[in-house]
């Protein structure tokens, strides 16, 4: 069964930036599309950016040429590096399989905010 593993959020101001780690066990990662997901209080989960095993990646219009996602297949991990950041990212962050599997991880909570 995979198991994901988040790490990297934070406070931060407007503008700053934050990376964030996603370490996957449990599949052969290296021949997934992964993708980063985040909820906010009272949304529904979204998808944020995915990344297929061909490096083709893809972003929410809400994130496009501020976030990008890459992986490590050596590492069986998964990065996303966010920079600009706005108060209206403030969510938890997930990463998944695309399409996602029903075990999710516990998140990371990433806070934008002056």
């Amino acid at each position: 069964q995979v198991q994901l593993v988040e790490s990297g959020g934070g406070l931060v101001q407007p503008g700053g930036s934050l990376r964030l780690s996603c370490a996957v066990s449990g599949i052969i990662f290296s021949i997934r599309t992964m993708g980063w997901y985040r909820q906010a209080p009272g949304n529904q989960r979204e998808l944020v950016a995915y990344i297929t095993s061909a490096n083709i990646t893809y972003y929410a219009n809400s994130v496009k040429g501020r976030f990008t996602i890459s992986r490590d297949n050596a590492k069986n991990t998964l990065y996303l590096q966010m920079n600009s950041l706005k108060p209206e990212d403030t969510a938890n962050y997930y990463c998944n399989k695309k399409p996602p599997t029903s075990s999710w991880g516990q998140g990371t909570q990433v806070t934008v905010s002056s």
